[in-house]
C-alpha cells in the first residue's frame, strides 16, 4: 500500500450485536451507524473470544488469545513488553492516540493509568470509575456540574480515591455526599444529572477530534476512540430517551434454564430470573438511549474527519469488546453465560477500496490486529528470534492466531474458519472453576461446557435461534454433542498456538 491511511478504531463497551440489530428494526434510529454499515462491510457473525473487558481488549491490542497475552480475566495488567499493533503503527510513522476506556490495566489499581508504553503518543483516559481526567476537567471547566458528576463515580473501592490528587482529598467522602444530593445516580439505569456536552462520552469525542485536528497534514494517524457506554449503569443524557420507541423494545427471551438447565444454574444467584427482580423495561430504555447518544458521537467523529480533509483516506472500524445479556434468558451482564447477547458483537469496517457487503463468515476480535496492520501495509512483529542451531524448528512461526479481514472486505472468498472459540474464567464474585466455561460456536450450533460440575449446553441455532431448547441431554443430538465436544477440546488446547511471546527468547532452544 503506497499511501499510508488513517485508521480510527471506535469501540463501545458491552454492546451486543443483537441490540444493534434490534435498534435498526425500529427501536431507535441510528443514522450514523447505519450509514457506516451500508457504506462498509458488516460482519454479523463476529465474536469476542473472552466476554469481559480486559481480556477482550488485550486481544484487540495484541492480536493474541487470552492464553497468549496472559490476561485471562479482569484483574491482570497487560504486559507492555508484548507486541501491540499500536506500537507497530507508531514505529511505521503513524501518530497514535487513545481516548476513553482502554482497560489494559486493572481499573481498581488507579484512575490515571499510563498507556503510552503500549504504543500511544497521546492519551486522554477516562474509564468505568469516571474519576480521573474527565472528572478533573468537569471540576475545572464546569464547576457548577461538578457535584452532579461526582455522584456518578461508582467504583469507590479504588484505594487512590481515599487520597485523591495533589491535595490528597478524601474523594470517597465527597462522592457519598454528592450521592445524597443526587440519589438517582446510584441506580442501575438513570439519566445523567448534567448536560450531554458535559458527559464522559462527549468528552471522549472532543479529545479525539482535537487529536485529529492537531495531527499535521500528510502524517497518518491512528485513533482508538473507546467509549464506556453502554456499559452499566445505563446512564444516557436525559434528552436521548425521546429517541427511543419504547413500544418497540422487545421483551426478554425466557429463562429456559429454569426447567432442566445445566447444573451451573443450581446456585443462589440464579434463584430468580433477572426480569422478575429488576425493571427490565427501564434498563432497556436507557440502554437504547445510550446508543442514540453514541450514534451522534460517531457522527461528530466522521464530521471531524471530513472537515480536516482526512475522511477519504481513513478506515473506520466499529466494534465492541463483548455483549450485554440485558435480561435475555433472565440474565444481566456477560461473563461465562455464553448466550448470543453475551458473545456476539457488532463489527463494521469502512474505508477506501472496500466492497460494501454483509459477510457471513465467523470472525473474532483476534482478527482486528492483523486487519489493521494489513490496512497499514505493515507486518506483525515476529513471534521469536531466529532459531539458534536447531534445524527442526522453523525460523518463523505464525505471529498471530487471527487472520486479516481485508481480503473479505475487498470482496474475496477465502477458505475461512468453521468455528470460533470463547472462554471465560473467574467472574467478579467467584474464583472457582464453577465460574469457568468454554464454548465452540459454529454457523449452526453453540456448545458450552461449564466446569466444576456445571454441566453443558447445546443449541441448534438454525432451528432454535433464541436458544430456548437445550439439546445436551437429548439422545437424538448425541452425535453432534460428541463431535462438538471433541472439536472444543482441540480448540482449548490450540488456544496456546502460536506459542505465547511472554518471556520468549526463541522456539526450540535450550
Amino acid at each position: 500500500m503506497t499511501n499510508r491511511p488513517n485508521i480510527v478504531l471506535v469501540m463501545v463497551d458491552q454492546l451486543a450485536a443483537r441490540w444493534l440489530e434490534q435498534a435498526w428494526q425500529g427501536v431507535v434510529d441510528l443514522p450514523n451507524l447505519r450509514a457506516l454499515a451500508e457504506g462498509g462491510v458488516r460482519f454479523p457473525n463476529a465474536f469476542t473470544p473472552n466476554p469481559v473487558c480486559a481480556p477482550a481488549r488485550a486481544t484487540v491490542a495484541t492480536g493474541l488469545t487470552s492464553q497468549g497475552h496472559g490476561v485471562t480475566e479482569c484483574g491482570y495488567d497487560l504486559d507492555p513488553a508484548l507486541p501491540t499493533f499500536m506500537r507497530t503503527l507508531q514505529r511505521g510513522g503513524w501518530r497514535t492516540g487513545a481516548f476513553g476506556k482502554l482497560h489494559l490495566r486493572t481499573q481498581i489499581g488507579g484512575v490515571r493509568p499510563d498507556y503510552r508504553p503500549y504504543g500511544f503518543d497521546v492519551t486522554h483516559i477516562t474509564e468505568d470509575p469516571r474519576a480521573g481526567e474527565w472528572l478533573d476537567w468537569v471540576r475545572e471547566h464546569h464547576p457548577e456540574h461538578y457535584r452532579a458528576a461526582l455522584s456518578t463515580v461508582w467504583m469507590t473501592m479504588i484505594p487512590e480515591l481515599r487520597a485523591y490528587g495533589p491535595q490528597r482529598r478524601d474523594l470517597v467522602a465527597e462522592i457519598e455526599a454528592a450521592r445524597r444530593e443526587f440519589p438517582a445516580s446510584t441506580g442501575e439505569a438513570y439519566t445523567l444529572p448534567f448536560p450531554a456536552e458535559i458527559s464522559q462520552t462527549s468528552w471522549i469525542t472532543e479529545r479525539a477530534c482535537d487529536f485529529i485536528r492537531g495531527t499535521e497534514a500528510g502524517r497518518p494517524l491512528f485513533a482508538h476512540v473507546s467509549y464506556v457506554q453502554p456499559h452499566n449503569p445505563f446512564a444516557p443524557p436525559a434528552g436521548y430517551l425521546r429517541h427511543v420507541r419504547a413500544e418497540n423494545i422487545p421483551v426478554p427471551l425466557p429463562a429456559e434454564w429454569r426447567s432442566g438447565g445445566p447444573a451451573y444454574f443450581d446456585r443462589e444467584q440464579y434463584r430468580q430470573a433477572s426480569y422478575d427482580v429488576d425493571d427490565w423495561k427501564s434498563h432497556r430504555l436507557h440502554y437504547f438511549a445510550d446508543l442514540a447518544h453514541l450514534d451522534e458521537q460517531l457522527g461528530r467523529l466522521v464530521d471531524c474527519l471530513r472537515e480536516t480533509g482526512r475522511l477519504a483516506g481513513t478506515y473506520v472500524i466499529f466494534t465492541s469488546d463483548h455483549g450485554e445479556l440485558l435480561h435475555d434468558h433472565g440474565l444481566v451482564g456477560k461473563w461465562e453465560r455464553h448466550y448470543d447477547t453475551c458473545i456476539r458483537v457488532p463489527l463494521i469496517v469502512s474505508g477506501p477500496g472496500l466492497s460494501p457487503a454483509v459477510r457471513s463468515e465467523l470472525v473474532e476480535l483476534t482478527d482486528l490486529a492483523p486487519t489493521i496492520l494489513d490496512l497499514a501495509g505493515l507486518e506483525p512483529d515476529p513471534l521469536a528470534r531466529p532459531h539458534l542451531g536447531n534445524p527442526h524448528v522453523p525460523r518463523q512461526l505464525p505471529a498471530l492466531p487471527g487472520s486479516s479481514l481485508l481480503p473479505l472486505c475487498q470482496g474475496l472468498d477465502l477458505d475461512w474458519r468453521t468455528a470460533v472459540y470463547v472462554q471465560s474464567n473467574n467472574n467478579h464474585w467467584e474464583a472457582s472453576p464453577r465460574s469457568w466455561s468454554r464454548t465452540i460456536r459454529t454457523a449452526r450450533h453453540r456448545y458450552t461446557r461449564y466446569f466444576g460440575g456445571g454441566g453443558e449446553q447445546l443449541f441448534d441455532l438454525e432451528a432454535d435461534p433464541d436458544e430456548q431448547h437445550d439439546l445436551a441431554a437429548d439422545p437424538a443430538a448425541e452425535p453432534i454433542r460428541r463431535r462438538l465436544h471433541d472439536e472444543l477440546l482441540e480448540l482449548v488446547v490450540l488456544d496456546g498456538y502460536p506459542n505465547s511471546p511472554r518471556g520468549l527468547y526463541g522456539i526450540g532452544t535450550w
